[in-house]
């Protein structure tokens, strides 16, 4: 029988027996990443504190993906129970969600090549160029220096290729960070022992009960010292960190295995025949990615092209009264980034009371916006039947209804197929965009694997020929439709 530590109750019958959380995995060592010996498992300290954390609790943990910028929106959307991700303590997100208690504390640290000794501590980097991660303490900071051209980043691993290709003259990150990707001789890191951040769990404003289970947890966890086991498993246990715990033994990393296996992973330098057996092992990873994608962008397109269609006849044929509304409805889907148009279906609708699934947000973010510009292409189409046609088949005694879905649209329809089959081969591509909204699909796949394991040619190639293959039979159905309606034509 399962025994909870003191003060935890069991979960009560609202919580499901899953303790569902979220993170960015692309963001990286050592926090969440995807494991570089077997990329379809995720690992990271903060993947073995949910997992702790979950056990404490009598459940069990389960690891949902979604993009940084994103993580705060899909916790107050419901998408998962708690965002466990290096999350800081910011006056600003305690105005939209519950922390924690701290679970773990950081400074900065100042990564800059080993040649360049401008830089000795942080008034040094005004007037030179830096890269931080965007919306992160060390962004903020960064800008507080003043005069400091700032680069952000979404992801960790950019900012120090950046650095070593001379387009940054520094790059300043969480400690942690710097430790596990500014390990080479050709830089140095530079700690700031008084720039301290506190990450904290993240849990909705209305989960109150869910806080104060997870405060119990970490609070047992810190007394038996399973939080410095994970810290120091993995070499990131520091002075900061025992000092809040009230931890009086000597801070040490000397025994960090899960550190040192990562060093050894990553570091390894690979034959030719061992770099291709990773590729094999990325595919299949790669080509589940490739099927969202595809189911994606099949669903989407099915929407666009009949939407499209039916807004093209309306701005035609209806009156002004009809016709308006659509041609305004038209002009502001294309002339708005899709990006926005999904983070509204998925994160604002809600409030409203609409609620999509990450899929069907996405299918119809896509659907819509393709459909305003298939709604172009077939009114250039239809507008291209001589107007002759028109007025033959309503002197034959054909309706008006009749005239067009028989004579008009069968003929636009023959003359837009190219464009719309560009179009499909867009919104392919364009279906990467959906990874702000949960879902893995090809890129992000790419994203992930590259950042974890520094490859991003091989496996951008890889990703690249994907994408070739599977816009290649789309090109070739449009040349096979076009032959074959111009032979029915004849």
């Amino acid at each position: 029988m399962f025994l909870l530590p003191a003060g935890l109750a069991a979960p009560p019958a609202a919580y499901a027996q899953e303790l569902v959380w979220a993170a960015d995995a692309e963001g990286g060592a050592p926090y969440t990443f995807p494991d570089p010996k077997n990329p379809a498992h995720i690992i990271g300290f903060e993947v073995d504190l949910a997992d702790a954390l979950a056990a404490r609790m009598g459940r069990k943990a389960r690891f949902v993906q979604n993009q940084w910028d994103g993580l705060v929106p899909g916790l107050e959307r419901g998408e998962y129970d708690l965002v466990i991700n290096g999350l800081e303590i910011t006056p600003e997100r305690q105005e939209r969600i519950h922390f924690s208690i701290p679970y773990f504390h950081s400074t900065l640290t100042i990564t800059r090549r080993i040649d360049d000794n401008r830089i000795q501590r942080a008034e040094n980097l005004r007037g030179l160029v830096v890269g931080v991660l965007k919306v992160t303490y060390a962004e903020r900071f960064v800008q507080g220096l003043g005069n400091v051209m700032i680069r952000s980043y979404d992801g960790q691993v950019q900012p120090f290729i950046d650095l070593a290709l001379g387009r940054l003259d520094a790059v300043v990150m969480d400690t942690p960070i710097a430790v596990y990707y500014a390990t080479g001789p050709q830089v140095k890191n530079i700690e700031l022992p008084t720039a301290l951040m506190t990450f904290g769990i993240g849990i909705r404003k209305n989960d109150a009960e869910l806080l104060r289970q997870i405060n119990a947890a970490l609070e047992s966890m810190k007394q038996d010292g399973m939080l410095r086991k994970i810290y120091t498993n993995w070499g990131i246990y520091n002075a900061a960190t025992a000092q809040a715990f009230g931890d009086r033994e000597p801070v040490s990393n000397d025994d960090a295995p899960r550190y040192r296996d990562y060093l050894d992973t990553i570091q390894k330098q690979h034959t030719l025949k061992e770099r291709l057996d990773e590729y094999r092992r990325y595919l299949p990873l790669l080509l589940q990615g490739a099927l969202v994608t595809l189911e994606i962008s099949a669903l989407s397109m099915a929407i666009a092209i009949g939407l499209g269609l039916l807004m093209a006849v309306l701005r035609v044929f209806a009156p002004p009264a009809v016709a308006w509304p659509v041609i305004a409805f038209i002009e502001v889907i294309r002339g708005t980034p899709l990006l926005i148009q999904l983070f509204i279906i998925f994160y604002g609708l809600p409030s409203i009371g609409i609620k999509f699934s990450p899929l069907w947000a996405a299918v119809i973010g896509l659907g819509i916006n393709y459909a305003a510009y298939e709604a172009e292409n077939y009114r250039a189409g239809i507008q291209s039947i001589p107007r002759g046609h028109l007025d033959a088949a309503l002197a034959l005694g054909l309706t008006r209804i009749q005239t067009i879905r028989r004579i008009v649209l069968p003929q636009a329809v023959r003359l837009v197929i190219p464009p719309v089959t560009n179009d499909f081969i867009a919104l392919l591509k364009d279906s990467s965009l959906v990874s702000v909204i949960t879902m893995v699909e090809l890129t992000k796949m790419y994203g992930q694997l590259a950042a974890t394991n520094y490859d991003y040619i091989g496996i951008g190639l890889l990703t690249a020929a994907i994408y070739f293959v599977l816009g290649l039979p789309i090109a070739r159905l449009s040349r096979l439709l076009e032959a074959r309606l111009a032979y029915m034509k004849v």
